[in-house]
């Protein structure tokens, strides 16, 4: 809802005050990043993957800044190709936790003033949920996120807002 692919049924979301019905649906999704549960990968190579997530030229710099920052750049450097490794359909080369550190290395390089963590880690083995947790709580300093998580661990020791019960009726601040 906070990207506009639904418009609530009633009430209404509102980003600093404004009612974001009112803000035009391009620059309010140009604001924001997600990374969800199952991320969204092109039949292409990891760097145009990465690099969908800024508009015009990415330099070879910003890719692996944004790579290492996910923890993304030490498995790209050991595949054969590197960068140039193609991911398949939906990213069906790569490993879950590989899919999600090529969606966190987008988010990076899109710089988004709001970040929608989707279960991000939620289809995970442990080891991989802590390497792309521990991607995530970097790219997280400094913007807004939005956490939907099932579970507890996926935010604890976190400043937060909770809503509870999937209808967003209670909401709990923390400090």
């Amino acid at each position: 809802m906070l990207e506009r692919f639904y418009n609530p049924d009633s009430g209404t979301i509102s980003l600093d005050g404004v009612e974001i019905k009112s803000l035009n649906i391009n620059w309010l999704r140009g604001q924001t990043g997600l990374v969800s549960q199952e991320p969204v990968l092109f039949n292409d190579t990891i760097r145009t993957n990465i690099a969908y997530g800024k508009d015009g030229e990415v330099t070879e710099e910003e890719l692996i800044a944004a790579a290492k920052a996910s923890n993304a750049h030490e498995f790209i450097s050991s595949l054969p190709q590197g960068y140039d490794t193609s991911v398949g359909e939906r990213g069906i080369q790569l490993s879950g936790g590989q899919k999600q550190r090529v969606a966190i290395a987008r988010a990076i390089l899109k710089d988004p003033k709001i970040l929608l963590l989707d279960e991000a880690t939620s289809a995970l083995d442990a080891e991989s949920e802590r390497i792309v947790q521990d991607a995530l709580d970097r790219v997280m300093v400094g913007r807004t996120t939005v956490i939907v998580a099932h579970r507890l661990s996926t935010i604890k020791s976190r400043r937060y807002h909770r809503s509870s019960q999937g209808w967003h009726n209670s909401r709990e601040r923390t400090t």
